[in-house]
Parts: structure tokens; sequence; C-alpha cells
């Protein structure tokens, strides 16, 4: 069974986000160790959104203790108070949880609807939990079938075009205190791929004056592969700078009041989560601060026509995982019942020929004969799979005929041993 466990800028604060996204993205490990009711865990840790998605044992009292091991766990990782963090999230289950991440992936449930970077952080999500040894086989199929919606999205809607990440929202708002960008010289704090992105929109602004700095020294490095200027100095760079944009990954404030010029208008604009500015920061004279909560505020409501497509394709894309689930949950079954039937046919079979009783045409009527009959019962059970009935398959295939479901791993056992 899938849970999910979400806190966004819906429903949580930044304040807490900010927190969670420190601390929560290597919990995962400790969701699963020693843990009988969770099987696999995936954390998603990015700018406005943290979720913990688990593979978790039925029945619903797995379902109970596997929420509250990830509040126990993460509220440990990240300093937030337990009862404060499970006040702050949605705990969704079963087919809802296919629909939510294939939202999330494509960009529906982000600060800015439609926007880009999202997707790539949901794959990174899924490659940190294959390395530490978390995923499962259910959060495999979850996880990839969210990137093809994802893809699906991106290529068949307007949602996900340029302009609608974070980094053009925030520089599309500071424009309303941007007389001429082309005459504007921005100070760049940062040199990770939200730096890159915001290189990009920058020039696509006109702007031409860009530096650089990085508070880890890699800042040389970054200005030579992107043709700007890269400087040693925080408080120098700023106070030639007229607008501050600031997007590490420093896990404290890198933007202080005593990094900041004593005089000169500036603008910041704070990208960062954890946040990378001080808030103390906003109180100085002349200087205007741009915030990610800010930003939430002001994000434009999404083009109609390309969410409501957006969301079509995402249902389907739900819809049919939802199938593909409910078809797994009695595929063991209905395997059983079909080694059982074809054993036993194979069994008759070979006493007639011990008989001299057997043919090679009524073996062949035998065979299609065992599959007709197989094909309603396992119709029905995909039916009732995809109705929440898969337990009463289960029940009545091991009343009827004493049979239990067979694993995957047995079905592969069973076709090497055949192969050779």
């Amino acid at each position: 069974m899938l849970v999910c466990l979400t806190a966004n800028h819906r429903n949580a604060s930044f304040d807490l986000l900010e927190k969670l996204s420190v601390g929560a993205p290597g919990a995962a490990p400790a969701l699963v160790e020693g843990s009988d009711a969770v099987s696999g865990a995936v954390v998603l840790a990015t700018c406005n959104r943290f979720e913990a998605y688990l593979d978790v044992a039925e029945p619903l009292s797995h379902e109970v203790a596997a929420v509250d091991r990830v509040v126990k766990v993460v509220s440990d990782a990240s300093g937030v108070d337990a009862a404060e963090l499970r006040e702050s999230v949605n705990v969704l289950t079963g087919d809802a949880v296919a629909e939510h991440l294939f939202a999330v992936s494509s960009g529906l449930e982000s600060v800015v609807v439609g926007e880009d970077e999202i997707a790539g952080q949901v794959k990174r999500s899924l490659l940190a939990a294959r390395e530490s040894g978390t995923t499962s086989s259910n959060l495999e199929r979850l996880f990839q079938r969210a990137s093809r919606t994802s893809r699906g999205v991106k290529t068949r809607t307007a949602l996900g075009g340029a302009g609608r990440s974070l980094v053009r929202l925030g520089l599309e708002l500071a424009s309303s205190r941007i007389r001429d960008w082309a005459d504007t010289s921005v100070l760049l704090v940062g040199t990770g791929q939200y730096a890159a992105t915001t290189v990009a929109a920058l020039r696509d602004r006109g702007v031409e004056r860009i530096t650089v700095f990085s508070p880890s020294g890699r800042a040389p490095r970054f200005a030579l592969k992107h043709g700007i200027t890269a400087v040693t100095s925080l408080p120098g760079g700023i106070a030639a700078a007229d607008v501050v944009i600031t997007c590490t990954s420093a896990q404290n404030p890198v933007v202080t009041p005593a990094t900041m010029p004593a005089a000169g208008r500036t603008l910041v604009i704070d990208l960062g989560l954890p946040r990378n500015v001080d808030p103390a920061v906003a109180t100085l004279p002349d200087v205007q601060l741009l915030d990610l909560e800010t930003i939430r505020l002001h994000a434009p409501l999404p083009e109609l026509r390309a969410a409501t497509e957006a969301r079509e394709i995402v249902g389907s894309a739900a819809a049919e995982f939802a199938a593909a689930t409910a078809d797994a949950k009695v595929s063991g079954s209905v395997t059983a019942l079909r080694q059982h039937m074809m054993d036993t046919l194979d069994a008759e079979i070979a006493r007639a020929r011990s008989r001299g009783d057997s043919s090679e045409k009524t073996e062949q009527a035998l065979r299609h004969l065992v599959s007709v009959l197989l094909h309603t019962p396992s119709v029905r059970a995909r039916e009732l799979a995809r109705e929440g009935d898969a337990g009463r398959v289960e029940d009545a295939i091991e009343a009827l005929f004493g049979l239990h479901p067979v694993t995957r791993h047995e079905v592969a056992r069973t076709d090497d041993a055949a192969a050779g």
C-alpha cells in the first residue's frame, strides 16, 4: 500500500518547510530500517514542499504506525516539533498517492504552476533512495510513471513553457522596480543549477553586467563557464550591484546586515531554501527584499486551458496506474490458479500418453479449453481488484483450491527451471 505525507506551501509555513529541507532529505534510511510496516521510502524536499512516499504493508494499523514513524524520524532530523509537523502534513493513501505525485512532478502543485525544476527534483529523490537502498518495486513503478507523466504534460501542453520557473517569476516581480534591465548590474550569489538558470533568465531580459560570488569558492569556474565576472568579496560585490540574487545551498544566511553597504539602493531577491538572506536585511534603509514567501503570494494564476489539459493527462495516468496496481494485487493468485490448472492438465496428458490414448491435436484442444476456462475468472479477478476487492479473489482461490498467491520471485524461479 502506498502512503504519502505531504507538507507544502498550501498547508505549511515557509519557516517549517525551510527546516524540513535541511534535515528531512537524509531521513529515508531511518524510515525503513528496523520497521515491519515500511518496506520502502522516498523523501522529496524542495523549496516549497516536503513529502515522504512510503511502501507500507497492510493492514490499516501499519499505515498508522508508518505515519507516526515518519513524524518522529523527520522531527528528530529537522528539529521541527512533532506535534507541529503532524498538524502540517496531509496523509494520502492508495490511488490518491499516484495522482498527487503525478501532479507534483508535472508542476501542477508548485508555487508557480508549471515550473520546470520540479520534475528533476522528483527524479533526483528517487535516485537518492536507490543510493541509500530505501526504494521498493512499488515506489520504482510509481516514480518512473511520474516522470513519464511529467514529460507528457510538458510535450502536450503549454504549461511547462519557458518563463514559469521561480527564477523567472522573481525577475518578473522585480521588473516593477527596475527601469531598464540592460542598464542594471546584478550580483549572483551561488553557482548551482538555479544560478545557471538565473544567468539565462537575466540575459533574456538584456542584462549584460553580471557578477558572481560563491561562499564555497566556486565562483571563478562558474564565471568562466558562463562568461561573467567572479568577485571574491561579498560586501564589495553587493556595493557594486543594483540587484542581488541569492540561490545557494548554504545552511545559514549568507547575506546579512553586516554584508550590506552603508548606502545605496539595492534590491535583494532571495531564491534560497533555507533562506540565504537574513530577514533583518529588509529593515535596512534603501533595501528591498523579495523572498520566496512574497513570490508565492504574487504567483500568477495558471493558464486555464493548459492547466485543464495537464490535469486530464495526470488523471488518465493515475487511473492507468491504479488499474495496473490493482491487476498486480491479484496477479499472484491468478498465476497460482493458472499453474494449478496447467499442472493438472499436464498430469492428465502424461497419464493418457502412458496408456497410448493421447494425440497432438487432442492435447492442443485440451490446452485451449483450459485457457478458455481461465479467461472469465481472470477477467473477473481484475475487475474485483479495480473495485478494491482484491482480497476476495485471494480468499476465493485459497478456499476453493487451497492455493496461495505466487510471488514474482517464484514466477521467475519457475521460468528459469523451465528454461533449464
